[in-house]
C-alpha cells in the first residue's frame, strides 16, 4: 500500500513537472492577459464538467473573496453552480448549450472565458468558446491528454499532456492556484516579477 501512494505522489509531481517544462513561457503569458483584463474592469467566466465544474467553482471563489493576500474582490463567476438555469437550458435545447448561453447572456467583449476541459473534448465546453470568440471575449483552454479542439480554437491554451484525469486535475489546480497567486501579486503588491 505504501508503495502504491508513494507511485501516485510521485507521478502527479511528474505530471505537474511536465507541464512545466512544456508550458511555462504561456502561462506567464495566461497571467498577463488575465491581469490586463481585471485591470480594465472585465471579469472571468469560468466552466467546465464533474470535476472540472468543482475547479471553476474553486477558482472562482479565490477570485472573488481572496487567495493570499488582502485584497478587495475581484469580478469571476462559475457558470457550473446555478442548477435552474443549467437544468433548463439542457431540458429545453440540449447540455451542449449550458455555458454558451450564459457567456451570451453575462459576458462581454475583453471578458475572458475559462474553459476547463481534461479531455479537451467537452461539446458544450467547446461551445462555451466559440459563443466568447464571437463575442470578442479573450478565450482560454485548460485541456488535458492531446488538448483536442478545445485547445486548438482558443486564443490562449495551457495542456496537461497526460492520460490520466486523476493527475490532470491535480495539475490544472495547481495552474488555478498559480494563477491567482500571480494575479495578486501583480495588481496589488506589485514586486519587481521579471520574466
Amino acid at each position: 500500500m505504501k508503495d502504491h501512494v508513494v507511485k501516485l505522489f510521485r507521478e502527479s509531481c511528474r505530471v505537474k513537472e511536465a507541464f512545466l517544462n512544456d508550458n511555462l513561457v504561456n502561462l506567464v503569458n495566461v497571467i498577463e492577459v488575465l491581469t490586463t483584463a481585471l485591470k480594465a474592469g472585465n471579469k472571468i467566466l469560468i466552466f467546465g464538467n464533474g470535476g472540472s465544474a468543482a475547479d471553476a467553482q474553486h477558482i472562482a471563489a479565490e477570485f472573488v473573496n481572496r487567495f493570499i493576500i488582502e485584497r478587495p474582490p475581484l469580478p469571476a463567476i462559475a457558470l457550473t453552480t446555478d442548477t435552474s438555469i443549467i437544468t433548463s437550458i439542457g431540458n429545453d435545447y440540449d447540455f451542449s448549450e449550458i455555458f454558451a448561453k450564459q457567456i451570451r447572456a453575462l459576458g462581454q467583449a475583453g471578458d475572458v472565458a475559462w474553459g476547463i476541459s481534461t479531455s479537451g473534448n467537452s461539446p458544450n465546453v467547446l461551445k462555451g468558446l466559440e459563443a466568447a470568440k464571437k463575442m470578442e471575449m479573450i478565450t482560454f483552454a485548460l485541456t488535458g491528454k492531446d488538448g483536442g479542439p478545445i485547445a486548438k480554437m482558443a486564443d490562449f491554451s495551457l495542456n496537461v499532456s497526460s492520460g490520466s484525469t486523476a493527475r490532470i486535475q491535480e495539475t490544472h489546480i495547481t495552474v488555478g492556484h498559480a494563477i491567482c497567486e500571480l494575479v495578486d501579486i501583480k495588481l496589488f503588491q506589485k514586486p519587481d516579477l521579471k520574466s
